[in-house]
């Protein structure tokens, strides 16, 4: 009997067979996006159990458990043990088929640890025993799942006050693997506690030397944290947003709105759009001076939950899909930019699969032919990192774009277990194109330049891009 995880997975064609094994299979992985936790790498980091380094700080699992009708001390809770959580997990497995985690889920099994069994109640104690006692040993230890995965390129998302202190120690160490920082820098942005924000900025003033008391010490502040950032090898910004803010502001309204919440007043709704605006600009600013890629993930409403958010609080599970209408202040957004030649390379990933054709066009209106692919329509972001979001995403910018300039994939993950998803999104990959030379809507004599189309966006597209 065929496994789940066999060598055609997903690939349904003769020429996507060829063009996944010949041209994509072998290709490096470069991580230009995750939230792994740099300690972890700088210390090499073991760890204890499966339950451990697959669980912890995975909203994924934690969603599709608590839809299972498993409670929450299985999920988030302090007082249950690594294989109880395990346990329940893999209770829940055979139920998400036709979720992605089923495919996932069996993807790392088999690609780390060689595990052919699907998991469920009656495998769970064997496969929880044999892959923990590999992750015991130095192959699988932080750096060596990168290893194993021929990990290349690792960036990481930091905030502008972090010290950086174990990409230091990397950078120093000489680590073989690029561990580098991106700069996200939203709660310098996030204006609507009063409280809260005055605590970050005065972190942001001890850890800069700034004293920071009107907005332009504070954009001082930052740039100063820019260019830490810089000298440890940082080339890309990231912003979480709901949507992008291009309010038109004159200085002084700035100065007045950041003394009012600096002084522990509430902002208006209004005020707030503008202060977001020319945190946005002032950041894009910086990008571009540097030469540094600008990232922008929007469209979620976070923390809907607000009794459980409360209780367990942010990055949780209780995140989704939102809907807002972006489009006009996004294009004024870049294009106050592009005025004065001043916008960097921008990878904008939307959460709303609806706006999928919107940032296939909008993309197009600011591509100055100075890059290739300057202007990047980013790949399926969480909801959307799925077979069927993977392949809406390609579709639209293949029918509005350029496919064959796209910087690929990444894993957006906190999980050392993640890099399969490169794999899984270049079956995915191979596959649609595969299907297209099967159905004679691309030339099958022009096998060659499509199997180098692969390796780009698999690998070359990337690292040419953000000069790794």
């Amino acid at each position: 009997m065929k496994r789940l995880i066999h060598e055609d997975f997903l690939l349904q064609t003769d020429a996507a067979k060829e063009l996944y094994h010949e041209h994509a299979k072998m290709q490096p992985i470069i991580d230009y996006h995750c939230h792994l936790n740099p300690e972890y790498i700088a210390n090499d980091h073991t760890f204890d159990n499966l339950g451990q380094i697959w669980l912890e700080g995975d909203h994924y699992k934690w969603r599709a458990m608590r839809t299972n009708g498993v409670g929450e001390e299985y999920c988030t809770g302090r007082g249950t043990s690594d294989w109880e959580k395990f346990e329940k997990w893999a209770e829940t497995v055979p139920y998400t088929m036709r979720n992605p985690l089923y495919h996932w889920t069996h993807l790392e099994l088999k690609r780390a640890f060689g595990v052919d069994e699907l998991l469920g109640p009656e495998t769970a104690k064997e496969i929880f025993d044999r892959c923990t006692e590999q992750l015991r040993t130095p192959e699988f230890s932080a750096r060596g799942l990168m290893r194993k995965f021929k990990v290349e390129v690792v960036c990481t998302t930091d905030d502008p006050v972090d010290s950086l202190a174990h990409h230091l120690a990397l950078k120093e160490e000489q680590f073989e693997i690029k561990v580098l920082p991106t700069w996200r820098p939203d709660k310098a942005m996030a204006v609507e506690d009063p409280q809260s924000y005055r605590a970050y900025v005065e972190e942001l003033s001890e850890v800069s030397g700034v004293d920071i008391r009107r907005f332009s010490d504070l954009i001082e502040a930052l740039r100063m944290r820019h260019d830490f950032f810089a000298s440890v090898g940082c080339k890309l910004s990231d912003h979480g947003i709901e949507e992008f803010y291009a309010e038109p502001y004159r200085q002084v309204e700035i100065e007045q709105i950041f003394n009012k919440v600096y002084g522990g007043k509430v902002l208006t709704g209004e005020e707030v759009l503008k202060f977001k605006s020319a945190m946005l600009h002032e950041g894009a600013l910086m990008d571009w001076e540097k030469g540094w890629t600008q990232q922008f993930h929007y469209g979620a409403i976070r923390n809907n939950n607000s009794r459980l958010f409360d209780r367990i609080g942010a990055d949780t599970g209780f995140d989704s899909i939102g809907d807002f209408s972006t489009a006009k202040a996004m294009s004024r957004f870049f294009d106050q930019l592009d005025k004065d030649n001043r916008l960097a390379k921008t990878i904008i990933y939307n959460l709303n699969p609806k706006d999928n054709e919107l940032i296939a066009t909008m993309i197009g209106n600011f591509q100055d032919g100075s890059v290739a692919g300057k202007m990047q329509f980013g790949s399926g972001w969480w909801f959307l990192d799925q077979k069927s979001g993977m392949e809406a995403q390609m579709n639209s910018l293949s029918n509005l774009g350029l496919l064959s300039r796209f910087v690929g994939m990444l894993t957006d993950s906190r999980s050392f277990l993640s890099y399969p998803r490169h794999e899984y999104f270049r079956r995915i990959l191979c596959n649609l194109i595969g299907n297209d030379i099967e159905q004679g809507l691309l030339p099958a004599s022009e096998m060659k330049f499509l199997g180098k189309m692969v390796e780009d966006i698999s690998y070359h597209n990337a690292k040419q891009f953000f000069h790794f």
